[in-house]
């Protein structure tokens, strides 16, 4: 029967037309074979991401299910086909990425604690993290003897509560833990997911005098806690923050209003060690160390200069990692320069796309949760556009060496540097505005600037100021180093400052996300002309979020908070003596950059003690409203009429049977499924953004615990 099918005009011309297809498939993908490998931690970095993204374990396993049956289908086409080896090789390798994190999401599972309560405990601190700017301190503590607690708690304190706490130290405490907050708005941060990988299963506020264990307190600081005491000693304020920021990573000193001024200026990737910081200890040290080993004629004839060079830059680097904290972002770039060190060594071409690629599949095996955090995303991305941009021939055809004046040479380098940023800014947007719902659009401007400031100046004025220290010498170099960071500081809020300098957008669609993403890697990793096809759904992914509605209603995953969007592009918060977090929660959520008003205030609300009412947009689109303020109890028959008459009832208590809006009903239990809702009331008849319905993430469903009859439960503090 398959045969006489076969034998028919429509078939055969469909076989020919498939043939054909596969023929210049498999062309392609033969004079691309030195790129074919770059997609490997693409293929990993796919299935860990659909694991992040799919919401039950029926999701995961069907995935697994498909990848396999697409595994069958390369099979079939064959091995010795490119092609078959591809499809092979890709759902292999992406299955892997899917069986990797919800491994990985398995080993490192610790209780949580389930409702917020107030106990006593006594713990062991496993380390501080000073908050000179806000005059806190957090630590790490492992509390001691409670089962009913969870193995690993972050805690706050004010300065003044323990100013000389030490990690190690034996402590006492009362306290309010919580559960680690999940995201309050669809799109939002969701500290719960980070908080699982690191295995903290609570986050609190310590009440009231610390006490300790005879001996355990006032020991010796580790060394990153003392160096950013020094630092701090020697240049006050924000500009000590960042110096001690580029050296131990501790960026507790800065303060909110700067660090949101290199963040909207596009700065903020220098207040955290990175990429460019352990690449310029590095190089620093491989560049002193050859010129010393250099001095010897019998080390330099003897070819011992370069791979004695590298073992120093490797040993700073390490060192550098060390003192930093480790950190992932750090490790992840310690990583990379190793691997640049090797390719130095072997006399291969160091900075390759094939090099990020090694780098990349590293991390991932090593921390699969990390390409959800925006530092790798960013980090990665900006890498991978860098090293594109420069192994294309018209930029090699650019800054390629010449014979011209000194001046023409410094604007091609100047201009080199500006094409760079712009790259760099373009390939970084789409991540920016899934992550923080913000782009700076001056960020390439300002990092021809600082990005040189910083190295050329800052970076080796601290190091000139902390080994002069040790002889009592240091003070003109910080003096210099403190100028070079009030420039800075200065360039910052100047960029910052400048009209429309940050692009605020809403909730950047994963769909839309995920398509500019993709398109964004074709364009980058390819080498061959179909590498432009990747414009076309970069484009269509950004598109999506071009015209992606503003939402008309933000209500918290709590209930108590609400923004409605009013005339003139802004929201207005039912509760004005809303907190910064939460304030900023909705301004990202929401796209916008402008203060929120008071909705009692505006003139289209009635509000008494108990409700507010007011009417949501304009002609067939408008909806009534009613939203719940106060905190007494309301008899059902009291409530049936005006919940009858609304088109959304919105409350963070528990709403009686008689109160039914006529489209939607949102109270404590309905949140408790779906977590924070935006409201898009154009659509019709409606649609609704929720953040967590079906989520079975094991953050979500936690295995947790509850209190003792020590512990005295109480309402989770207000953010």
């Amino acid at each position: 029967m398959a045969t006489r099918l076969l034998q028919t005009p429509i078939a055969r011309a469909w076989v020919i037309h498939w043939c054909r297809i596969a023929d210049g498939l498999e062309a392609r993908l033969e004079a691309e074979r030195e790129r074919v490998g770059l997609w490997l931690p693409v293929a990993l970095g796919t299935g860990i991401a659909a694991w992040f993204a799919l919401p039950a374990e029926a999701h995961w396993t069907g995935l697994l299910f498909v990848l396999a049956g697409g595994l069958c289908a390369g099979l079939l086409i064959g091995w010795h086909s490119r092609l078959g080896r591809l499809i092979v090789i890709g759902c292999g390798v992406t299955a892997a990425g899917v069986l990797l994190i919800w491994a990985r999401a398995l080993w490192v599972a610790a209780a949580v604690l389930a409702a917020p309560v107030v106990t006593e405990f006594s713990a062991i601190v496993e380390r501080v993290e000073p908050l000179p700017a806000k005059g806190q301190i957090r630590i790490i503590a492992l509390p001691r003897n409670r089962a009913d607690l969870p193995p690993r708690v972050r805690l706050t304190l004010r300065s003044e509560q323990a100013a000389d706490l030490t990690d190690g130290a034996t402590i006492g405490v009362r306290a309010r833990l919580m559960p680690p907050p999940t995201a309050s708005l669809p799109g939002g941060y969701d500290f719960a997911q980070r908080a699982w990988f690191d295995r903290i299963g609570a986050v609190g506020t310590v009440l009231g005098e610390v006490s300790r264990a005879p001996g355990s307190w006032g020991g010796i600081p580790p060394l990153r806690a003392r160096l950013s005491a020094h630092i701090h000693d020697q240049v006050a304020g924000s500009p000590g923050g960042i110096a001690a920021a580029l050296v131990t990573g501790d960026r507790g000193a800065i303060s909110e209003i700067d660090e949101g001024a290199m963040r909207r200026s596009g700065l903020a990737h220098l207040l955290s060690i990175s990429g460019l910081h352990v690449t310029a200890v590095v190089g620093f040290a491989m560049l002193l160390t050859m010129r010393l080993f250099a001095l010897s004629r019998r080390l330099a004839l003897a070819g011992y200069v370069l791979p004695l060079a590298a073992a120093a830059g490797a040993l700073a680097g390490g060192g550098y990692t060390w003192l930093a904290g480790a950190e992932v972002p750090t490790l992840r770039s310690f990583i990379a320069a190793l691997l640049v060190l090797v390719a130095f060594l072997m006399g291969r071409e160091a900075l390759t796309l094939r090099l990020v690629a090694a780098g990349a599949l590293v991390v991932l095996i090593w921390r699969p949760e990390s390409l959800a955090g925006p530092s790798f995303q960013l980090s990665f991305a900006a890498v991978t556009a860098i090293i594109a941009l420069h192994e294309s021939r018209p930029m090699r055809g650019f800054l390629a060496r010449r014979e011209e004046s000194w001046l023409l040479r410094f604007g091609r380098a100047i201009a080199g540097l500006l094409v760079t940023g712009l790259v760099v800014e373009v390939a970084l947007a789409p991540i920016a505005l899934f992550h923080f719902h913000k782009a700076g659009l001056y960020g390439a401007l300002a990092n021809v600037v600082a990005i040189p400031l910083t190295t050329f100046v800052i970076m080796p004025a601290e190091a000139l100021a902390l080994l002069f220290d040790s002889v009592g010498l240091g003070a003109p170099f910080w003096w210099i180093a403190e100028q070079a960071l009030s420039a800075l500081i200065g360039l910052a809020h100047g960029v910052a400052n400048a009209p429309g300098a940050v692009a605020t957008l809403p909730t950047f669609p994963r769909w839309g996300f995920a398509l500019a993403v993709f398109g964004g890697l074709w364009l980058l990793l390819w080498n061959t002309p179909w590498r432009r096809a990747g414009a076309l759904p970069s484009a269509i992914g950004m598109a999506a979020l071009l015209v992606q509605p503003r939402p008309d209603l933000l209500v918290t995953g709590d209930g108590r908070h609400i923004a409605a969007a009013i005339p003139g592009g802004s929201y207005a918060l039912l509760r004005d003596r809303a907190g910064d977090f939460v304030r900023g929660s909705m301004a990202e959520a929401a796209g916008v950059d402008a203060p929120f008003s008071a909705l009692t205030e505006l003139p289209h609300v009635e509000c008494n003690r108990d409700f507010c009412r007011w009417s949501q947009g304009k002609g067939p689109r408008r909806y009534i409203i009613l939203a719940s303020r106060g905190r007494d109890r309301i008899e059902g028959a009291d409530m049936a009429a005006a919940c009858a008459a609304a088109d959304v009832v919105i409350s963070d208590r528990w709403l009686p049977r008689e109160c039914v809006g006529r489209w939607m009903t949102i109270d404590r239990d309905s949140l408790a499924e779906t977590g924070g809702l935006a409201l898009y009331l154009g659509e019709t008849p409606g649609a609704v953004a929720t953040l967590r319905a079906g989520d079975s993430h094991p953050w979500r469903l936690p295995q947790q615990l509850s209190g003792n009859d020590e512990a005295v439960p109480t309402a989770a503090p207000a953010r």
